[in-house]
């Protein structure tokens, strides 16, 4: 799974506007804050179910997709879903990323759902990562002990620049991994295998950018205005991208898709990933048995675990998965760092001096229920 961001094509770019048309422009990034709560008007749901659902929608996917809807049945008993609307073909032709980020998504729901005293009865419907009807759930009220803090779903933030290179503290690994050392595995900076993930992801990234229905279904989902950003509440923004100030207002006023299919773009992209992979403690990686669907959003699962603990660290987590959507740099990345399972999340992480605030956008409840 990977939010491709666009990528800071603008540097250095002026233009000369008059005061009038600065006036008209789109002059603000528009971000997560910015959607009001009246966008969502669902009066079938209770609030306990309209509050858990909108939590369990903040989890990651590729592109910011949120490939989920979710069948409401009757009150607390629900059909999660996979929404083939929102399916990346070009990038995860068999929707192996999907069905991780349903996990995600199903992570999100049952921490949620922990918090307003409610347990997760689960039956997995799903037998290919294609089926429409993936898990069935139902909420049962519990006695609350030590509910899930939701903060941490809400603060849960992609980020992408400002890495510091030291590595990763045994303590915060170690309470990052806690039982998962099986299939949770951290490359420190200073070795050889995290070296050979920051070459082969540069690879990777100049081998996508040039493949052009890669490059297409990304330009596809770039929200290069705010209002596309708000019409949509979802895909890539340039809050989410990290593109401010002068070069996010040229973004929003002045590109369009046409733009990133043109070879400069291109290449300012992958000279961003090669900056970004040069600062880092290095990779996390996460793994599996297999790729069954049961296993698939497990281990999607296992991932948001790992998400939602590292903000308290000060720990960074950015999902760089393009060697694996990548045939040739996928062939050869296991036998060159020594893991023989599936990998399924390659994640850049470091420490940051300061954390930013989530911007990725969310659709409102109404526009992925069906009853």
């Amino acid at each position: 799974m990977k939010r491709k961001e666009f990528i800071g094509i603008v540097g250095g770019t002026t233009i000369a506007a008059g005061t009038t048309s600065y006036l008209l422009s789109d002059k603000s990034n528009f971000s997560r804050a910015d959607i009001k709560s009246a966008d969502d008007n669902n009066e079938t749901l209770k609030p306990d179910e309209k509050e858990i659902l909108f939590l369990a929608s903040l989890a990651p996917s590729g592109h910011n997709t949120q490939p989920w809807f979710v069948q409401y049945l009757e009150p607390l008993h629900w059909i999660i879903g996979n929404d083939k609307s929102k399916w990346l073909p070009a990038v995860d032709p068999v929707q192996r990323e999907t069905i991780l980020s349903i996990g995600t998504f199903i992570q999100n729901l049952e921490y949620a759902a922990d918090s307003f005293g409610y347990v997760c009865h689960w039956n997995l419907l799903a037998a290919t990562n294609q089926d429409e009807r993936v898990m069935e759930v139902k909420l049962i009220k519990k006695e609350s002990k030590n509910a899930f803090d939701i903060a941490k779903i809400k603060d849960r933030r992609t980020v992408r620049s400002n890495f510091l290179s030291d590595v990763l503290k045994k303590k915060d690994l170690e309470y990052l991994v806690n039982s998962e050392s099986e299939f949770i595995h951290y490359l420190p900076t200073t070795s050889k295998e995290s070296q050979f993930i920051n070459e082969q992801t540069i690879v990777a990234n100049r081998l996508q950018s040039y493949r052009a229905p890669a490059q297409q279904e990304l330009a596809n989902w770039i929200r290069f205005s705010s209002e596309d950003a708000e019409k949509y509440h979802d895909g890539l923004t340039t809050a989410s991208m990290e593109i401010a100030g002068i070069s996010g207002w040229v973004v929003r006023n002045f590109y369009g898709k046409d733009n990133v299919m043109k070879n400069d773009f291109r290449e300012r992209g992958i000279d961003k990933v090669e900056k970004e992979v040069s600062a880092s403690a290095g990779w996390i990686l996460i793994t599996s048995k297999d790729e069954t669907v049961a296993t698939l959003l497990e281990t999607g699962r296992r991932m948001q675990r790992l998400f939602l603990k590292v903000r308290e660290k000060n720990i960074a987590i950015h999902p760089m998965t393009q060697i694996l959507e990548e045939s040739s740099t996928r062939q050869t990345v296991n036998q060159s760092i020594g893991i023989s399972e599936n990998i399924q999340f390659i994640l850049r992480t470091g420490y940051l001096k300061t954390y930013p605030e989530p911007v990725s956008l969310r659709r409102p409840i109404d526009q992925f229920i069906r009853s």
